[in-house]
């Protein structure tokens, strides 16, 4: 098999697009196209669905991508393997929900930096579901995500419990029930983030529909028009304790069940535990229980 052929197949498979892919890779669109015509040829199939809004994958696509993936990580560990020394260096690629990220990673990634700066790591922060895709994928080598997560391909190891705060402007009446909350606006990070499923669920399970979500891309979006009194929201406690000590925020009870969530760091089983992710992981192992 081709593996110039199979790069550009999970280039297309990825944008989407014929000429996104070809845009991407420098190629004309007619030698992506040749490359997969090759493949389909090579294994006498269809591999995507072609129509007026652009290219789509088929089954037997989508079962070429996850192979695609796997192959090219494996050529990459491979690599890491031959280089990789005791001392840790080269890249690690780590995902975490902003929340975390803002309050909780600061001090390890400033002791992390200092203490192994030839590792070049990078920080990608987003929602949970978005962090258990790309690790799925070999995009991250590891993510701090809500937990549980329960997937046949992945390890987690326990890092912290975090307790969640109703939140809304500090002028907003006391909210004593979960019907309080009927007609507030949901101020959110976009679907896949866990606190956003954790308030609506908190929400649906008295029959409570709000009339209006707001998605944010930032946490500080999210408190600015909380503490103006847009809307309400659901966060960990460590991220707005101080702006409710100050005034600024107001905390409502929640029910029991809806009060903890379990953050975790995931990795793949078969990720290649290099010095760099080892070294990492060892951090937050000793406060932790790999599950």
């Amino acid at each position: 098999m081709d593996l110039h052929a199979l790069k550009v197949f999970q280039t297309v498979s990825r944008t989407g697009s014929i000429t996104k892919a070809a845009q991407e890779l420098n190629y004309a669109q007619s030698n992506v196209t040749t490359k997969i015509q090759q493949l389909e040829s090579h294994f006498h199939t269809t591999l995507f669905y072609r129509h007026n809004r652009g290219i789509t994958l088929t089954s037997k696509g989508h079962t070429l991508l996850a192979y695609a993936e796997r192959i090219f990580q494996l050529i990459e560990e491979s690599a890491q393997a031959m280089q990789d020394d005791p001392l840790p260096n080269g890249p690690l690629r780590i995902g975490s929900m902003e929340t975390t990220a803002a309050v909780r990673l600061p001090e390890y990634l400033v002791s992390y930096h200092r203490t192994y700066p030839n590792v070049d790591l990078t920080l990608t922060t987003g929602p949970t579901e978005d962090h258990i895709q790309a690790v799925l994928h070999y995009e991250l080598d590891g993510a701090f995500v809500a937990g549980p997560v329960e997937h046949p391909e992945l390890l987690q190891m326990n890092v912290l419990q975090e307790e969640l705060a109703l939140i809304t402007d500090s002028l907003h009446p006391r909210l004593t029930a979960t019907a309080d909350l009927q007609n507030r606006t949901m101020l959110v990070f976009r679907q896949g983030c866990s606190y956003r499923a954790k308030l609506q669920s908190l929400l649906h399970q008295d029959g409570i529909f709000p009339d209006k979500i707001m998605e944010f891309g930032s946490l500080e979006a999210i408190l600015g028009c909380v503490k103006a009194g847009l809307g309400i929201s659901l966060l960990p406690l460590s991220v707005v304790e101080r702006y409710i000590h100050e005034g600024s925020l107001q905390m409502h009870p929640l029910p029991n069940q809806h009060a903890l969530v379990q953050t975790v760091f995931i990795r793949r089983k078969d990720t290649l535990l290099t010095s760099a992710l080892v070294h990492f992981m060892e951090m937050f192992r000793s406060e932790s229980q790999e599950l």
